[in-house]
Parts: C-alpha cells; sequence; structure tokens
C-alpha cells in the first residue's frame, strides 16, 4: 500500500527545438513527413479499446495540396456512439477508485512518449492535416501538449492538498470526487493540444470521456489515442468517435449520464449545447458542468507612444501565423492618425518578404487556410471590403484554390469603427485597422470595448505607463488574457491561463488549477470525536 502523501512540483515548460537548416531536428521531421504523407492511413472509431469499422467513411485531405487524401476514417452511427457511453460508464468506478498518483503517471508517461518517441510523428500529423509550418507545430502538438499534462499533476497536486482547518474535537477534509457520469469533449482543428487537453484534464481528475475530434485535425488526434494506449490509459476511459457532431451530439445530450461538456469551436455551436442541455435537464442525474472556449474578436489597441516597429510586428505575427486561425489571432487593431504611415510602410515590407506555400516548404511563414468553407468565408470579407465605400484592402487580397485554400496575408483599413470585419469572427489571416485621431485614444478604448460580443484576448501597446493603465482600466473586461507591448497569442501554460467571458465562453482558464477544479465534485467530510449526548443547548433554561 501506497501511502506516501506526494506532491507533484511545478514543472519546467517543454523547450521548443528551432528545426534550424541542419539540424537533427530539421532531418527527424523531414522523416515523418514523408511517411505520413506516402501513406493513407486508415482511422477506425475507437470504442472500449477496440477498433471499429463502420465502412461509413469520410476522406481527410491536406489544406495545402487539397488533391491529395491523407487518411479515410469510419464515421460512427447513433447504435457505436451509444456503445461508446456504455464503454465509458463501465470505465467509470474503476478509473475514478485508481490512486490519483497513479492517473496523473498516466498522464506524465503520455506526455515523455510525445516530448520523445512521437515528437515528429504528432508534429508532421499536425502539419500535413492541420496546415501548420513546423514551429506552429512545435509550439502546438509537442511542446504545449506536454506542458498541458506536466503543468495539470502539478495543479492536481494543489487541489487535492486545498484542505480545511479542524476545531480540537473535529477532523474537517474535502474529497474531490470525478462526476456520476461522462464527459463530452468535442475539440477543435485549430490545435493539437487542446484537443488533447479537452479529453485528459477531466480524466486526470478520475472521470471518463467520449470525444469527437475535428475532422479536420483527424490524423493528429487518431494518433495522440494509440499514445493514450500504449501509455497505459485503461480502455473505456476515452472513446473516439469519427463523424458528424450533430448525430454524437443528440445521443450524447439525450443521456441520463451526461455530466460535463467540454468544448472548444464556434460561439453559435456552444449556444446549441445550451440549448439541448436546458432541452434535457429532466433526464440527468446531475446538473452537467459546461466549460467552453468560444470566439474572439481580438484587438490591438495602440497609443502614440507606442514604438510602430513593434506594432507593426505584432499585427503581421498576431495576424498571419497559423492563417489567423487560432481563437487569440489579432483580428482589428487601433492605430493614432500619427503612427499609422509608418506602421503600414513597415507591416509593407514584411509582407514582400512573407511566403505563402506548403507545409513542407520550411520557408513558408503562411500556409493554407483549413478547408473549402473556410476559403470561400475569408474571400466573401475580402470581396466585401473591395466594393464597400466603408473599406479599402491595404496589402493582400488574393485568393486561390486550385492546389490548395490558400489566402494571402490580408490587411483591411476600415473607414467606420464599425465596419463588417472591425465587428465580426473571420478566422483567417484577415486583419482590419481602423485609423483614429491620437487625441481620442480613450474614447477609442471606450469604442474598442463596445464593438464586438467577444472577450478573448487583447493587446494594448504603449511606452506611456499611464496611458497603458488608462487603457487597461477600460478594456479590462473586453478580453480574459490582455498583453501588453506584446501580441495577443502564445498563451503559455503554467504563465498565462487561457479563457475568455462574453461570447468567448466560460473563462474557466485551460492551463490553471481553475479549469481541472470544473472536473471535480467536492464532498465535505466532518467527523467528531465527541458526539453530543442530549439536544439541549446552555441557553435553554428559565433561569436568569
Amino acid at each position: 500500500m501506497n501511502n506516501s502523501i506526494f506532491v507533484f512540483p511545478k514543472p519546467e515548460n517543454e523547450p521548443v527545438k528551432g528545426y534550424a537548416p541542419g539540424s537533427p531536428e530539421r532531418k527527424e521531421i523531414r522523416k515523418a513527413l514523408d511517411e505520413l504523407y506516402k501513406k493513407v492511413t486508415e482511422i477506425p472509431a475507437i470504442i472500449g479499446g477496440k477498433e471499429v469499422k463502420t465502412k461509413n467513411m469520410g476522406e481527410i485531405v491536406m489544406p495545402t495540396e487539397n488533391h491529395h487524401v491523407l487518411a479515410r476514417y469510419h464515421k460512427v452511427g447513433e447504435k457505436e456512439v451509444q456503445a461508446a457511453i456504455d464503454a465509458a460508464m463501465k470505465a467509470q468506478k474503476e478509473w475514478a477508485e485508481t490512486p490519483w498518483i497513479d492517473r496523473a503517471s498516466v498522464m506524465l508517461k503520455i506526455a515523455t512518449l510525445i516530448s520523445g518517441k512521437y515528437r515528429y510523428l504528432i508534429n508532421a500529423a499536425t502539419m500535413l492535416g492541420q496546415g501548420k509550418t513546423t514551429m506552429q507545430a512545435e509550439i502546438d502538438s509537442a511542446c504545449e501538449l506536454c506542458d498541458f499534462l506536466r503543468y495539470n499533476a502539478h495543479y492536481a497536486s494543489q487541489i487535492y492538498s486545498d484542505q480545511p482547518c479542524s476545531d480540537k474535537g473535529t477532523l474537517n477534509y474535502v474529497t474531490y470526487r470525478p462526476m456520476e457520469g461522462f464527459v463530452f469533449a468535442i475539440t477543435p482543428f485549430n490545435f493539437t493540444s487542446i484537443a488533447s487537453n479537452l479529453c485528459l484534464s477531466p480524466v486526470l481528475m478520475g472521470n471518463v470521456c467520449i470525444w469527437k475530434p475535428s475532422t479536420t485535425a483527424m490524423l493528429s488526434n487518431y494518433l495522440l489515442m494509440k499514445i493514450y494506449k500504449e501509455a497505459g490509459l485503461p480502455d473505456g476511459v476515452v472513446n473516439f468517435l469519427p463523424g458528424s457532431g450533430a448525430l454524437i451530439g443528440k445521443v450524447a445530450f439525450a443521456n441520463e449520464n451526461l455530466a460535463g461538456v467540454h468544448f472548444t469551436g464556434s460561439t453559435a455551436t456552444f449556444k446549441g449545447f445550451w440549448k439541448a442541455i436546458g432541452q434535457n435537464i429532466d433526464k440527468y442525474k446531475s446538473y452537467p458542468k459546461i466549460v467552453g472556449e468560444t470566439g474572439g474578436k481580438d484587438f490591438i489597441m495602440v497609443h502614440k507612444s507606442a514604438d510602430p516597429d513593434q506594432v507593426a510586428t505584432a499585427i503581421v505575427r498576431g495576424a498571419f501565423e497559423f492563417q489567423g486561425q487560432k481563437c487569440s489571432a489579432a483580428s482589428r487593431a487601433y492605430v493614432p492618425a500619427s503612427m499609422w504611415p509608418k506602421v503600414e510602410k513597415i507591416i509593407g515590407k514584411m509582407l514582400k518578404e512573407i511566403k505563402m506555400g506548403d507545409v513542407r516548404d520550411f520557408s513558408a511563414f503562411v500556409n493554407a487556410v483549413i478547408d473549402e468553407a473556410s476559403f470561400d468565408n475569408c474571400k466573401n470579407y475580402i470581396d466585401h471590403a473591395k466594393k464597400s465605400k466603408d473599406a479599402e484592402i491595404v496589402f493582400g487580397g488574393k485568393c486561390d484554390k486550385k492546389k490548395g485554400w490558400f489566402v494571402e496575408p490580408t490587411v483591411i483599413r476600415a473607414l467606420k469603427p464599425n465596419y463588417k470585419s472591425m465587428c465580426e469572427e473571420i478566422f483567417g489571416p484577415i486583419i482590419t485597422i481602423y485609423v483614429y485621431e491620437d487625441k481620442d485614444y480613450e474614447k477609442t478604448c471606450q469604442l474598442c470595448d463596445s464593438t464586438s460580443p467577444y472577450a478573448l484576448t487583447g493587446a494594448i501597446f504603449s511606452s506611456d505607463r499611464k496611458a497603458l493603465r488608462a487603457g487597461y482600466d477600460l478594456l479590462k473586461n473586453a478580453a480574459g488574457n490582455i498583453y501588453f507591448n506584446d501580441k495577443p497569442t502564445g498563451a503559455v501554460v503554467g504563465q498565462q491561463p487561457f479563457g475568455g467571458a462574453r461570447a468567448s465562453g466560460t473563462n474557466d482558464k485551460a492551463g490553471s488549477y481553475l479549469n481541472l477544479i470544473r472536473w471535480t465534485s467536492p464532498q465535505a467530510v466532518k467527523e467528531t470525536f465527541d458526539p453530543a449526548y442530549d439536544y439541549k443547548y446552555p441557553f435553554i433554561s428559565s433561569a436568569e
């Protein structure tokens, strides 16, 4: 019997490899890319640890080479979804009773496998299937994924050790039980690390999960499932369900054992989940916990005291890395009139140098957007700006889907602050800039706060401390993550817990104890060593 009291120490973040020419990692990623590119992977559902092949097939193609099939997957039907729920519930009791240190050890084993043995394979799958550059994949599917796993073990230590005080004659403690039921994880295409965390953060705390992966991230997500198995995750704890989200959701939301939803995706989809849960509320054994990170219309607010080179770099990196397909990507900027000519010139110089191309071309900074629907959406916003009297295309604006879904990095200047692309989420390599009069800084901050329903990330650039503080005070509710003199992307696990409010989600802060504690059902326990023998209290007397 292991009766040790163990606390996982605060880890260091996984070091990011550089992939410079001639480096060992550059050679290894090339091999992994060739291996995955040259074959068509068959992806089954995985239910109770067993591969399930429905023969109802779908295809996965590369965003940057949209005629090249990377994988074919078996779509689940209602029968398979119910089987996955049954498998999860069958695994629930034993997994919940597994010592938490053993559960954490499985998570750390997964991190070890990904940071070492499978690093290049998972990165290559993320590059080919999700359209990421080598560096973007390295940061995501290797480093951030491992950081989530290692830091969550540390945060679980904190949660379990957070105990109440006890008076003389009593003993008080809190047990952090898993929930009664299963967690439904619905994961996005844009981050392999987030897909893993949405499943494994509840699992670490003793819960079981059914997982609906994004179709366009299926290849990397399937590899994750195989790694979980190798690391010793018991069968049925996570069940992998490729297929229609609407179909899977219909079965999951109607099941009495639904205990929680862990989601990253669109605001409209998340609202649909809330409605479905509300409609089924009388069926559930307990109120499901609903945790979601949704859309963003992330801003860069610039004060006249800021450095133009820093502002331009933040705009280019923040808006165009991974084609703007980050919830945190810079999507609108407010630049003072006195600074705009210089910022415009610097942006133009950078965009002339930036190359757009295939993920296997390591000189490319920008790749293709994820699919044709995304391409068409981006093109519609660009076409609207070309025709509008309230906007103009400053840079970019070209789109081509003959080989891949390529959208050129595009800068729109809005002549009105409420122009369409200043307000609406696009999720592509498009940023809209509004140029304001220098004297209207605080007024423009108020405008920024009220323009969008979202409140995910934002940045304020200023070398004037008073202006920086004034901007923060006016914009503190406009972003769950706010950056001073930095682009509004790139939150690091353990350093900047991530999540937003308003239409951007429930702000449960992935990468911190705040998210993990949502997957517990705390129970307070009191033991009295000298129980009362009489109902009477001292005050009960007729005497004075």
